[in-house]
């Protein structure tokens, strides 16, 4: 038997996302009332700005008081889509203490304070959710959470930032410069006013430390996570990994060591072989990687972020959580038994391409091979050209740990021989 009184919804932000979320429960009202057993009633919309229209949103339920909202008392499930960490912190540990569930798209809050959120909808015997915070509409949180809680997660490997995936697509594709493909984004509202987030990679860093707690069942913070954004990527580099036959990506990698005794978590450019399935992730798309035990290597593709994308993702947390609420339960919370400590980045093995700009002499080539015998990285494929006195060197080393390049680099540096350590970058994907 339905339940006729409605669950009561507050919605938090009404901007891209929260507008398509305020539509979408309007015109398929019908279906959520079927699949959740109850009417699902939006019951408050709070903004910042309440004179600026809003095409189907209804009038009377906009306020500017997102506290007292919140603090309301008959309010089921609190969908917060403003981001930052305040005042959203604040309005989430209210909704939990006045008894209602939480449905949150917000990355960056959860990847700093999810150990003490998850604590406190536990202490309350609510939900936290939270599928949007991390590829729009690609399911990979319940995946992780929920799917395989019984398998052993030991990578995950993605691109989570579509605008930075569309940068690097346009430079492979168009042989722009950063730059121009930058404006390119900006002009078709892949990129902010202020790309900082995106291009410096703290966007996909806050979604690596959310995949990686989750699927090593332990505590990663945002400030675990190693991160190098793409402004420094240029031509020259692309034109390296083609020759290579790789390509250029921002990828966020999360990893158990072979051990098992720790864990990395790292977001950096990087170059992947053309037969890698990531290789062929184009635009402002998002794909991720998942290694476990008993799967094996699935792969989680989609649109990873835009209003009606993450819309999708938050209305499928909004229905777990109201289903919950009808069946006086909750679902799964933070799973962080492993303790397991994240490693630092020295301790990474990985592959590196390094440009040199050398004098062009003899025995130089010698020199640099002698660096990096000494300190222990041996190398796969050496690429000389020059003249005029001038040269390049292109080192393709096999594995090793990052502690033991940023050495070989620094004793790089010292040689006469040695112009310029042009650039650096990590192999991946073999």
């Amino acid at each position: 038997m339905m339940r006729t009184r409605p669950l009561k919804v507050a919605l938090l932000g009404c901007g891209v996302v929260g507008s398509e979320v305020a539509r979408i429960m309007t015109t398929h009202a019908a279906d959520l009332t079927a699949r959740i057993g109850a009417p699902v009633e939006l019951a408050g919309i709070a903004v910042r700005r309440p004179n600026r229209v809003r095409e189907g949103v209804p009038a009377e339920l906009v306020t500017t008081d997102a506290t007292a909202l919140v603090k309301r008392g008959d309010i089921d499930v609190v969908v917060e889509v403003i981001g930052g960490i305040e005042p959203a912190r604040t309005l989430i540990s209210t909704a939990f203490e006045h008894g209602a569930s939480v449905v949150s798209a917000n990355k960056a809050l959860v990847a700093q304070d999810g150990a003490a959120l998850h604590a406190a909808a536990l202490e309350r015997g609510v939900d936290l959710y939270y599928e949007a915070a991390v590829a729009g509409a690609i399911p990979l949180v319940r995946p992780l959470r929920e799917s395989l809680a019984g398998d052993k997660v030991n990578r995950v490997l993605g691109i989570v930032n579509g605008t930075t995936n569309f940068i690097l697509d346009r430079m492979d594709t168009s042989g722009a410069g950063y730059s121009e493909a930058l404006d390119e984004a900006t002009a078709l509202g892949y990129a902010e006013a202020d790309p900082t987030a995106d291009v410096e990679g703290f966007d996909a860093a806050a979604k690596a430390a959310i995949l990686a707690g989750i699927a090593f069942h332990t505590r990663v913070t945002l400030d675990d996570v190693h991160r190098e954004g793409i402004t420094e990527v240029t031509a020259s580099d692309i034109a390296s990994a083609k020759r290579m036959g790789c390509t250029v990506k921002l990828l966020a990698i999360c990893e158990r060591a072979e051990d098992g005794q720790s864990v990395t978590a790292r977001v950096h450019p990087a170059m992947i072989p053309l037969s890698h399935p990531l290789a062929s992730v184009r635009e402002a798309y998002n794909a991720v990687f998942v290694e476990a035990e008993a799967a094996g290597r699935l792969m989680f593709y989609g649109p990873g972020a835009g209003g009606s994308p993450t819309a999708s993702a938050v209305l499928g947390d909004l229905v777990a959580a109201c289903r919950n609420r009808l069946g006086q339960t909750t679902g799964p919370g933070e799973s962080a038994y492993t303790r397991l400590p994240v490693s630092p980045m020295g301790d990474v093995i990985t592959r590196y391409h390094i440009s040199l700009d050398v004098a062009d002499k003899p025995g130089v080539l010698a020199q640099v091979a002698t660096v990096f015998s000494e300190h222990g990285v041996s190398i796969d494929t050496v690429r000389q050209q020059g003249k005029d006195g001038e040269a390049s060197l292109v080192v393709v080393t096999h594995r090793a740990s990052d502690a033991a390049l940023t050495a070989t680099v620094e004793a790089l540096r010292r040689l006469d021989t040695v112009r310029d350590v042009a650039s650096i970058m990590r192999v991946e994907g073999e």
